[in-house]
């Protein structure tokens, strides 16, 4: 299927399957109900898991196949948002146009800090992308204010030229992103019974490409080129020995996973036309490698578990106050209840990122290999145990067989 091999396929299928049926996954709860304040299925958090999902998935072509920490990934995902509010702004609100200038853009700024940052490896390599990344965010802060739009951020104007598509909206407004003629806003709703699930445009476009680009990378894991920087990470060192220069393509990598970075920021321009400077700040580079290292480093749909895992306490956990917290415990007696409150509290709200803390560290300590390799963990004892009942029943068997 696709040239993949039947695994691969497999797996392909499986992130296809999930993304399409996103919002009824994501809405398992009734609305009205005390639980429906975890379902996730409303199109702005869904596209946040697709979207950052690319951004996972490029970053984890670089640290997962090449061993190469870079801490300076948002600069990507900062460049690419302002050339797609810039391709908006100056040309058409047509998202293709921007999300191809958003990639080009960031693979040419990838190119540019690669190419100084790979003549040092290990900690030299990460900080210097660090370094680029706070530079970065600096001048888009303070000192390219006419370009970036500074701490306001760029936006865009009804008084924008829009060569193709005329400055302003029927109505007199603003115009949005849209896919020749259908809004990336735009969607639709399906009511059964309690439940309503809601049909996004942006989302299943971010999804498509997000589907995509997975495609991409499943091919990249695969291929000579994948092989080459799996040898790299290995040893470096005995690669040099056989004659090889691994620096072509450690720098093809880099260019790559910031390409992808540039794709997440145009589509995140797509979804609203907003560039702000702490998009590329170092605390979105940081999180991108915890989704990487959450999901699973050097694994395929690992960074894809990891990045929605995290947007998913994001948006879900820190909106929890104690007033819900109350209601919950409404049936403990006062005392108790209060008590429960006071205990969980500090975890959820703007506390999540201590919840998040504790299940990094448990993560790294408990399953190096992230939830993929807690995943496999669970199908293994359940596949003992399936074999433990099968060999059980044949040995039943065998007793009562008589002996020829």
């Amino acid at each position: 299927m696709f040239g993949l091999e039947k695994k691969d396929a497999r797996l392909l299928l499986l992130v296809l399957a999930l993304t399409m049926f996103a919002p009824f996954i994501l809405n398992p709860f009734p609305e009205g109900s005390g639980w429906a304040q975890f379902n996730a299925g409303y199109p702005d958090l869904m596209q946040r898991f697709v979207i950052f999902g690319i951004f996972a998935i490029g970053f984890n072509i670089l640290f997962g196949l090449t061993g190469y920490l870079s801490f300076g990934h948002a600069a990507f995902l900062g460049v690419g948002s302002y050339s797609a509010v810039w391709m908006f702004k100056l040309l058409s609100m047509n998202v293709l146009p921007a999300i191809a200038l958003a990639v080009v853009t960031a693979g040419i700024f990838a190119l540019i800090i690669g190419y100084v940052s790979l003549r040092r490896s290990g900690i030299y390599f990460s900080i210097l992308t660090l370094a680029f990344a706070q530079m970065s965010f600096a001048l888009a802060y303070s000192v390219l204010t006419p370009i970036t739009g500074g701490e306001t951020g760029l936006q865009l104007a009804l008084d924008d030229p829009r060569i193709l598509d005329g400055a302003a909206h029927a109505a007199g407004n603003i115009p949005v992103p849209g896919l020749f003629g259908l809004e990336m806003r735009d969607s639709a709703e399906l009511v059964l019974g309690a439940w309503v699930f809601t049909f996004n445009i942006g989302y299943y476009f971010s999804a498509f490409v997000m589907l995509a680009s997975f495609y991409l990378a499943i091919r990249i894991f695969r291929s000579p080129f994948g092989m080459m920087l799996r040898a790299i990470k290995s040893n470096q060192q005995r690669l040099n020995y056989t004659g090889l220069n691994p620096r072509p393509y450690t720098l093809a990598a880099f260019v790559i996973s910031g390409m992808y970075a540039g794709l997440a920021g145009g589509l995140m321009a797509s979804m609203d036309p907003l560039a702000g400077a702490e998009r590329m700040f170092w605390t979105a580079s940081g999180e991108v490698v915890l989704m990487t290292i959450l999901g699973g480093v050097g694994t395929l749909i690992g960074p894809v578990l990891g990045a929605g895992m995290i947007k998913y306490m994001e948006n879900i956990l820190s909106k929890i106050n104690s007033d819900i917290l109350h209601t919950w415990f409404a049936f403990l007696p006062d005392g108790l209840e209060n008590l429960l409150v006071t205990l969980v509290y500090p975890f959820i709200g703007k506390g999540w990122h201590l919840t998040l803390g504790i299940l990094f560290m448990l993560v790294v300590i408990f399953l190096p290999g992230g939830l993929v390799e807690g995943g496999q963990r669970i199908a293994k004892l359940f596949g003992r145990k399936k074999a433990k009942d099968t060999d059980g029943g044949a040995d039943a068997a065998n007793s009562t067989t008589p002996a020829e």
